[in-house]
C-alpha cells in the first residue's frame, strides 16, 4: 500500500534529536512557566450530595438535555425563595 508514497527522509525525525530536559537551561525554563490546571477554585464550592426523587422529576429535567442538575438546583433555588447564582 507505501508503494506509491515516496519514501523521503526529510520526513523521519530521530528521536535522540530531542533536546535534554533536565539540562539546567530547561530546568529554569520549566520552573518558571505558571502551572495553570483546570479551573480556579470557587470561594464556595458546591457540595455532593444524594437525594432521591421520582423518576418524572429526573425524566422532565433530563429532557433539556445537558445541565440538568444545574437546572434542578436553579429551581430549588428558586423555590427556596434564594438569589440566583450565590451559591
Amino acid at each position: 500500500m507505501n508503494e506509491n508514497k515516496p519514501s523521503t527522509k526529510k520526513d523521519w525525525i530521530d528521536p535522540d534529536d530531542a533536546p535534554d530536559l533536565s539540562t539546567p537551561y530547561w530546568r529554569k525554563k520549566f520552573e518558571a512557566a505558571p502551572v495553570k490546571r483546570g479551573r480556579p477554585p470557587s470561594e464556595r464550592p458546591k457540595v455532593s450530595t444524594t437525594i432521591r426523587l421520582d423518576p418524572d422529576v429526573i425524566d422532565a429535567l433530563k429532557e433539556g438535555g445537558k445541565g440538568w442538575q444545574t437546572r434542578a438546583n436553579d429551581l430549588l433555588r428558586k423555590g427556596l425563595g434564594l438569589a440566583p447564582g450565590e451559591g
